[in-house]
């Protein structure tokens, strides 16, 4: 397993990368992401279950009572389903997030592929994700994944972070770069 970076260090890098050995060994890598991804979707989309993730009031037996629920309800089983109680038996929950984005590293990294992550003012659509994947491909030399998250605070434009890269052409940025001249200027 290729651990570079700080990105897969400490303790969420030392989840993740057992979780990928276990799925490389059963051959299964592509289920758990895709089951990582369908854990993330439902983390987001409920103020409750990050409230349950994040909250040091909930016990262990009461975190892995909920995530057991949530995990049966969704139907996410097997290698994921046993990681995320594994997790929450730990008290580990809050570091759910950042374990999933290192998993994707690490998973990336096996397959040849860099990992890129994207800020949007708006959801791309699968053209304009396809030509960002081309356009970074063509600066990174390699296959390239990315994580889209969506800020509309950034306004327009994108922030895209590549290992210890990152190209800021939001218009928030553009913006306060033009006050920060015309106060030099006035």
């Amino acid at each position: 397993m290729a651990q570079s970076g700080s990105m897969i260090s400490g303790m969420a890098g030392r989840y993740a990368g057992s979780l990928f050995e276990l799925a490389k060994e059963a051959k299964a890598i592509s289920t758990v992401e895709a089951d990582l991804d369908r854990f993330e979707k439902l983390l987001e989309g409920s103020d409750d279950l990050q409230r349950l993730v994040e909250s040091p009031v909930f016990s262990a037996d009461d975190q892995l009572k909920a995530i057991s629920a949530v995990l049966d309800k969704a139907g996410i089983s097997g290698l994921v389903g046993n990681f995320l109680r594994v997790v929450a038996q730990n008290r580990r929950l809050f570091a759910v997030p950042q374990m999933i984005r290192a998993f994707r590293h690490i998973a990336a990294e096996d397959r040849g592929e860099t990992t890129a992550d994207v800020v949007a003012a708006h959801a791309l659509n699968a053209t304009q994700e396809k030509e960002l994947k081309a356009a970074l491909k063509a600066v990174a030399g390699k296959d390239v994944s990315i994580n889209v998250s969506v800020d509309p605070s950034i306004l327009g434009g994108l922030v895209v972070k590549m290992g210890s890269r990152q190209i800021d052409t939001s218009l928030k940025t553009k913006l306060n770069s033009l006050k920060l001249a015309l106060k030099e200027v006035g």
